[in-house]
């Protein structure tokens, strides 16, 4: 066997570990659609090696010749595709469709060129880098770009080139003296290698880049209350809890608004659940719609609210408070689901020195109970020195 088989071999192998690696992401989470493409890209890719082998073997090489060319740029366009789904942006069907098919006519149009011809070799890597440079644009498209996309970046980046390489290395280590002759020749073994390499990385980096963003899906999955769409409690206070941290060691002014729905006991005994459920949603829609970027927004649970206004004081957090309850009693009643527009109450507390997140919402639901104590539909500001006595069962109680 001579070094080429002894790699491609190799490589067969990892293509085959890899395929089925995306195939089981994909098949325990159904929502890694880029997964179940790059599962197939590697499919074909293994099909493609097997093509390799039956080259040797062939009277008249060029209908597996073409077959080898025609496999290995599907396997290259489903990846692209791949990595498109994965990153959530509108995979280039029309593009890898037009390049695909031009591509396989000039394939056929070189098919009996001499081989020690560079521009044959070049129009015949060209298809190869060209696919791959679309790859590389997809990438580059994602916004959010963190380490191992930019690590994906310098991988597409190298394989682009190292097809357009490739036409020199054929003419410099020679490539046999026809295709039947390719695998003993020098060049494949340094081929064969160089994509072993690249085969393995760009497989084991789009595989970590995928299990990633499984893996935060997931998680943010388990902290988001499946209702209003907000953080859950777990969720929040995980967030919170860094936040407060950040800032106390920066000394930004950071504030805590607490809400609770008024007579929402009421609300669910006289009008159902599913009306209940409606103001809910309506309320965190609401919430949403009036924070900033950077404001965390929970649900505890039930019909309390929570929202952490980093950077901002007591004025602040009550304009936003204000704001929210505003535009909830707003609501027209088809939105919210009742003949007349519920209400909310809020608490404000700013953060002061040495405050746990347990502190800092004491104080604000002190101020919460006040609101509900004088009447509801009201925002109260907590003082340094609230939240001692009073206890989320008073508010529960008070709603």
């Amino acid at each position: 066997m001579s070094a080429a088989a002894f790699v491609l071999t190799i490589n067969l192998f990892v293509a085959g570990i890899f395929a089925t690696a995306f195939a089981v992401v994909a098949a325990y989470h159904r929502s890694a659609v880029g997964a179940r493409w790059l599962a197939i890209s590697y499919g074909i890719g293994a099909f493609y090696m097997v093509l390799e082998f039956m080259l040797p073997h062939q009277v008249d090489h060029r209908p597996v010749s073409f077959a080898i060319f025609a496999v290995f740029l599907f396997s290259l366009a489903t990846g692209v595709v791949g990595i498109a789904h994965h990153y959530r942006l509108p995979p280039p069907y029309r593009l890898l469709l037009v390049m695909v098919a031009a591509s396989l006519m000039l394939n056929l149009s070189i098919l009996d060129w001499p081989r020690a011809s560079f521009e044959r070799n070049l129009l015949y890597q060209l298809p190869y880098a060209l696919v791959q440079g679309v790859g590389l644009a997809v990438v580059m498209a994602h916004r959010k770009k963190r380490m191992l996309d930019g690590a994906l970046v310098a991988l597409y980046t190298v394989s682009t080139l190292h097809f357009l390489a490739k036409p020199v290395m054929a003419i410099a280590f020679g490539s046999g003296p026809n295709p039947q002759g390719y695998l003993t020749s020098p060049y494949a073994a340094y081929s064969q290698t160089l994509g072993a390499v690249l085969l393995i990385a760009n497989g084991l980096m789009m595989l970590l880049v995928i299990v990633r963003d499984v893996m935060a899906e997931i998680t943010a999955q388990s902290e988001t209350d499946t209702l209003s769409g907000l953080l859950n409690r777990r969720g929040f206070e995980d967030r919170d809890e860094k936040a407060l941290a950040l800032a106390a060691r920066s000394g930004v002014p950071t504030v805590i608004v607490v809400a609770d729905l008024d007579h929402f006991k009421q609300i669910n005994d006289k009008f159902g659940h599913a009306a209940g459920d409606q103001v809910i949603s309506s309320f965190a829609d609401v919430m949403r719609n009036c924070a900033l970027p950077h404001t965390v927004l929970g649900r505890l649970g039930g019909e309390e609210f929570v929202a952490l206004l980093p950077g901002a004081d007591l004025a602040t957090g009550r304009l936003f408070a204000e704001t929210v309850r505003n535009a909830f009693r707003a609501l027209p009643p088809a939105i919210s689901g009742m003949a007349h527009a519920p209400t909310a109450s809020f608490g404000v507390a700013q953060l002061m020195p040495f405050d746990h997140l347990t502190d800092l919402v004491r104080r604000a639901d002190t101020a919460l109970y006040q609101a509900k104590s004088e009447g509801r539909d009201c925002v109260r500001l907590a003082s340094v020195d609230t939240g001692r006595g009073k206890s989320r069962r008073q508010l529960r109680t008070a709603s």
